[in-house]
């Protein structure tokens, strides 16, 4: 059976599962760009999608005042559990509606390619800019379309070993070059004593983005993209190579409403 994203089994083996993901380079970079890009003091940051914490718990523990909003009720369970000074809540990024602003927002892990639709990367962009002060930065990272298409996804397994313990998932995807989408598909086992404890499968249909296209999406929402570059190496310019990419935008003086132009058949 085909669960929701990110349903109780994979949330309780997420962490495990990225524990290879180096949290701490990407808190670094995130605290670069708030120091060269920013346009007053950032203290107070939106974590939107923030999963399991691994951003927004060290951001907190770095002195930054730190809100994480996630759909997932299991991965926001698992980031209070972290016992970080940041706060942690359920909402849907599409809709969320805080009623105060922030210095910056954050989008990371690929957050904004799982709005699928453009009608859903615009509420989310929409989220994110009615929670910014004027000037204020949106980060993020999201699957670059060019390399997305020379590379071509393929099956991969991977196998972690926990205190006796095994998790395994293998991933199967495939192309949907009309809509931009990768649908990723995800089962995994948990092994324990030699026997097959839990297991549950998962469908992750992933967006990936144009800089043209992206520049243009950020734009109607109100935000200047200031930086694309590669991820994490934002320095360096995209490339086929770089599945990965990470973008800086800032704030307009004003929120533009969603949907300014774009998708207004869908709209209706």
């Amino acid at each position: 059976m085909t669960q929701a994203v990110f349903g109780p089994e994979y949330a309780a083996a997420y962490d495990e599962l990225y524990r290879d993901k180096d949290y701490s380079a990407e808190v670094e970079l995130i605290e670069r760009v708030f120091e060269t890009y920013a346009q007053g003091p950032v203290r107070r940051v939106l974590d939107l999608g923030s999963g399991t914490g691994g951003h927004a718990a060290p951001l907190a523990e770095h002195g930054f005042d730190l809100l994480g909003v996630d759909r997932s009720l299991d991965m926001v369970h698992l980031a209070v559990q972290r016992g970080s000074p940041a706060r942690f809540q359920v909402g849907d990024i599409g809709s969320l509606n805080l009623g105060q602003t922030f210095d910056a927002a954050l989008m990371m892990f690929a957050v904004l390619g799982y709005q699928t639709g453009n009608v859903d990367v615009q509420a989310a962009l929409a989220t994110a800019r009615r929670h910014l002060r004027p000037s204020g930065l949106l980060v993020g990272d999201v699957w670059y379309g060019p390399a997305v298409l020379a590379q071509r996804p393929a099956e991969r397994i991977k196998v972690v070993e926990t205190s006796g313990r095994q998790l395994i998932r293998v991933a199967s995807s495939e192309l949907d070059t009309r809509r931009d989408l990768c649908l990723v598909r995800y089962h995994l086992w948990r092994i324990e004593d030699g026997r097959v404890s839990a297991e549950a499968r998962e469908q992750h249909p992933m967006r990936y983005f144009f800089a043209p296209e992206l520049e243009l999406l950020l734009s109607s929402e109100g935000f200047e993209l200031i930086r694309l570059g590669a991820f994490p190496a934002l320095e360096d310019e995209p490339s086929e190579a770089t599945w990965n990419v990470a973008f800086v935008a800032r704030a307009a003086d004003f929120a533009s409403p969603s949907g300014s132009g774009l998708n207004r058949a869908e709209r209706g």
